[in-house]
């Protein structure tokens, strides 16, 4: 606690994780809002978190708080009723996990960042805050319907690979910073059309959707709490679920099962598969599809070179390591030359064309 942070071996939090019978509910929530010392927020929130036993992922900045964290049922109440207690979060929509086996987070992970959704804009007139219209399940099921509107996934190409909505703008590319000029470019001329974004619990399409409206686009929407609150709505108030497909989460569980739909193949055979997994040569990491069958075959290895360096010695592996910077390969996700059976998304220029005649 003297650094605010867990200083345990990450191998033995996680150990310790798999083999706890506590129950425990996995949540994301996020508030964009004007923070003036991220840092004495940041420090605050992890010594009342970590007395309650919260695990999870959490960056904080001037622009607001992100969190995807796992909290214990048994303290559940205290968390909500503290979360509640800091003004600018009261009654906010905490967004419970659809597939959950508490199994999501190991340790408590608190970071200051300059901003809580790396965006690439520098833009001083451009105000977050200032999001498009936000829209309940029952109401994007009317509006994605409409000829006039154009519906837009706003996350990453792997994500989009195991799951979407039907009739859904699946754009190419592999982060939000990434997304945002491209979605740009190829909606210029479209301003009179209503667009509507989603994205895995809401914080990615909220920034994007302020920035189009500050890009002159007048009808942007937004499906209020993503994904995951869609699910929960559609289950609640037994709406169509024009899901498919698996949601892909960022946390141990990867994704959460939605409809039955497998929509997405194994990336070394073909079969029908939608189980992401990373590499198990540490010098790679790459995440990408494996189907039970091959991941037999190969080791749970993206290839055989990667086969082959596993059966290594750990001393060996750590030499072939040095001097790699891991996180390269790491987040270039579903990119590895390996892979043979990816599935391709539609330029966007050509996804829009039916919307420009």
């Amino acid at each position: 606690m003297k650094h605010l942070h867990n200083e345990e071996d990450w191998r033995v939090l996680r150990q310790r994780m798999i083999e706890s019978d506590q129950e425990r509910v996995t949540v994301s929530f996020y508030q964009y809002a004007k923070l003036g010392n991220p840092q004495i927020f940041r420090d605050y929130l992890f010594i009342h978190w970590n007395q309650l036993g919260v695990f999870g992922r959490t960056y904080v900045a001037h622009e607001g708080i992100n969190a995807q964290i796992s909290v214990p049922r048994d303290n559940f109440e205290n968390f909500r009723d503290h979360l509640y207690s800091i003004s600018f979060l009261n009654g906010i929509r905490l967004n419970v996990a659809v597939d959950d086996d508490g199994k999501s987070f190991y340790k408590l992970i608190i970071k200051v960042r300059p901003k809580i959704l790396a965006d690439g804009l520098n833009d001083d007139t451009f105000d977050v805050t200032n999001k498009g219209n936000h829209l309940k399940a029952e109401e994007f099921n009317d509006l994605i319907e409409k000829d006039d509107t154009i519906l837009i996934d706003m996350r990453n190409h792997y994500e989009t690979e195991v799951g979407h909505f039907k009739n859904a703008i699946t754009p190419d590319v592999d982060t939000f910073r990434d997304s945002l000029p491209y979605i740009y470019k190829n909606l210029k001329g479209l301003e009179d059309k209503n667009l509507v974004m989603y994205c895995t619990g809401g914080i990615r399409c909220e920034k994007a959707s302020a920035w189009l409206k500050h890009k002159g686009f007048p009808k942007v929407h937004q499906l209020e709490g993503g994904i995951i609150e869609y699910t929960r709505r559609v289950n609640e108030q037994n709406l169509e679920n024009k899901f498919v497909g698996k949601n892909f989460v960022f946390d141990e569980r990867m994704s959460e099962g939605i409809s039955r739909d497998v929509i997405a193949r194994c990336h070394q055979c073909g079969e029908p598969c939608d189980n992401h997994v990373n590499c198990k040569n540490k010098g790679c990491h790459t995440l990408f599809i494996q189907c039970e069958k091959c991941k037999e075959e190969y080791s749970g290895c993206c290839s055989n070179e990667c086969k082959e360096i596993i059966q290594l010695s750990e001393e060996e592996q750590k030499k072939l390591r040095e001097g790699q910077h891991q996180n390269a390969k790491v987040y270039k996700k579903g990119r590895s030359p390996h892979i043979k059976y990816k599935t391709l998304h539609n330029p966007l220029e050509i996804a829009l064309e039916k919307y420009k005649k």
